[in-house]
């Protein structure tokens, strides 16, 4: 990418598909974004980015660098697929940017620890990153090798779209409670709706919402 084109990113202000990070102070924090990238659409991440957008660059871009990529191979699960443009802004000063691909192999995890053994997933939501619900990984994991999903319209689903009908939306946990099915069993018939285009799911770090496709 040019200069103006990755000026014009970092001017629209952190989002969806933009984050911006001063240094790699805490990198098992930074790779939240990369997995979270990774899980939803891809992404740019920045370094050498305030917050407020200005872009004062990077003294030891070469320190940074190596300290986030020796993270994302230590600490992300499986490998994440990325791009490194390195931009000088002065003899002494670069902006780094990292281009995220969309992940082929989701869900991505991060981890705390190389030794740990369980990670979190993460997804970009508007301008943060949030650690997905075992419904969401489910749908990740699916959306893989996507196939044909059906469901039968019976009792559940009918109150269930009549509930849509007079909310915009529910929870797996309203779910269950309008229908009398135990969690794990509201859990798995909003998943299936969702693989059949029938719901779509919006990530949350409380609870994810469901609503009707339109």
């Amino acid at each position: 990418m040019e200069m103006r084109e990755i000026k014009r990113l970092i001017f629209g202000g952190e989002n969806e598909f933009v984050e911006f990070k001063r240094k790699i102070n805490h990198p098992e924090k930074v790779i939240r974004e990369v997995v979270a990238f990774a899980n939803t659409k891809g992404g740019h991440l920045f370094v050498g980015v305030d917050d407020d957008g200005s872009i004062p660059g990077c003294k030891y871009a070469d320190e940074e660098d190596f300290i986030l990529q020796k993270a994302m191979r230590e600490l992300c699960r499986p490998k994440i697929k990325f791009d490194l443009e390195v931009f000088p802004l002065s003899e002494k000063r670069s902006l780094l940017h990292y281009y995220i691909h969309p992940g082929e192999r989701k869900p991505y995890f991060a981890f705390e620890k190389k030794q740990h053994r369980y990670g979190k997933a993460f997804v970009r939501v508007k301008d943060r990153s949030i650690q997905a619900s075992p419904e969401i990984r489910k749908i990740l994991k699916f959306n893989n090798s996507p196939t044909d999903v059906h469901f039968q319209y019976g009792d559940n689903e009918k109150l269930l779209f009549n509930f849509l009908n007079d909310n915009e939306t529910v929870t797996v946990n309203q779910f269950r409670e309008i229908s009398g099915l135990d969690y794990k069993s509201a859990s798995f018939t909003l998943v299936q709706m969702v693989l059949a285009n029938a719901l779509k799911i919006i990530p949350r770090e409380k609870e994810d919402w469901y609503m009707a496709v339109e």
